[in-house]
């Protein structure tokens, strides 16, 4: 295993225009802000870990000094493959599109940008704008973008605790409020933002249009499961479960000879303490995160009493998940 363990990641809480001030459900400590926080960053690039010989340092620079031991064998690039994040939405996020790999790289980017939300919670009225309707083109989004009504345009769908969505690469979209959701993506923070509601924020209308696919293959997935373990997503960037253990879980970051991923255990409920063999085991509650570097191979989750908790990772092998369509969700929802 080397000089590779466990490691627990400090969040990252960053400011959003549309964000809440009150994240008390995940975060006591924030119940009053004095600016809105919008998304909280789990495993991402500038977290710094908070045990052990590593304690202060970057995930960056640790995905740059271990390389393959850190970030494994499936990873696309050389760096960590998954940013998890929760976002905390208060009002509408703009309306806007990722590009896909091929899209990043001709403008100079490591990766494109597919992503999924777990909803964690959403009021009744909570929707999110998925895709764009039936025959809408590119000139008729330009054209809605000067007219101030691309809103219009997009699918909007109501949402639940415990849905899943799948939004690929080139998918137009915009989460509205009164939800929070556990997204899983591809380790990019590019975003094309194509209309923001008459805020006075920057839009990137030519690259946001380029980005965009008409028809895509975004919307609710169908979970899979029992025994205390539910598949939640399986896709060709990553692979989503949620498991809730009254006893210990022996876990494996190497699913085959040469074909390793590291895994992200973020916290839902309860806590929960991760150990492998000569390491010392660190303790991961409600909206914290660890992650297991795909080096280590086998190590356990012990929950104390319970603990509820999701594991994202890049899979082995993976074809594009069976989604419900906006257009199916809409049909069922009247």
């Amino acid at each position: 295993m080397g000089q590779l363990y466990p490691l627990l990641l400090l969040p990252e809480f960053h400011e959003r225009i549309w964000g809440a001030h009150d994240l008390s459900a995940f975060y006591p400590a924030h119940k009053v802000g004095t600016e809105p926080i919008g998304e909280v960053w789990l495993t991402g690039e500038g977290c710094r870990v908070a045990n052990g010989a590593l304690q202060g340092r970057t995930l960056a620079e640790i995905s740059q000094q271990f390389g393959q031991e850190l970030n494994g064998t499936l990873a696309r690039e050389q760096r960590f493959p998954l940013l998890v994040k929760i976002i905390f939405p208060k009002e509408k996020l703009s309306v806007q599109v990722h590009p896909d790999d091929e899209g990043a790289r001709r403008v100079g980017l490591p990766c494109g940008k597919t992503e999924c939300w777990y909803v964690l919670d959403a009021a009744p009225s909570a929707k999110v704008g998925l895709g764009l309707k039936p025959g809408t083109s590119s000139s008729a989004v330009e054209a809605s973008i000067h007219g101030k009504n691309m809103e219009e345009l997009l699918n909007w769908i109501p949402v639940k605790a415990g849905d899943m969505i799948y939004v690929d690469a080139g998918t137009v979209h915009a989460i509205g409020p009164n939800c929070v959701l556990l997204e899983t993506q591809q380790n990019s923070d590019t975003t094309y933002r194509l209309y923001d509601y008459g805020r006075p924020r920057e839009l990137h209308i030519e690259r946001g249009l380029q980005a965009m696919k008409e028809v895509t293959r975004a919307g609710r997935v169908k979970s899979q499961g029992g025994n205390g373990r539910v598949v939640l997503i399986s896709s060709p960037s990553f692979a989503v479960d949620k498991m809730m253990l009254k006893d210990v879980k022996t876990l494996n970051t190497q699913e085959a000879p040469g074909r390793s991923s590291p895994h992200c255990i973020v916290g839902l409920r309860g806590c929960g303490i991760v150990e492998c063999d000569g390491a010392p085991s660190i303790s991961v509650g409600r909206g914290e995160a660890a992650v297991v570097p795909a080096s280590v191979g086998s190590y356990r989750v012990r929950p104390q009493w319970e603990f509820e908790f999701v594991r994202a990772l890049v899979p082995s092998a993976a074809s594009e998940p069976t989604t419900e369509s906006p257009a199916q969700v809409l049909s069922a929802a009247h």
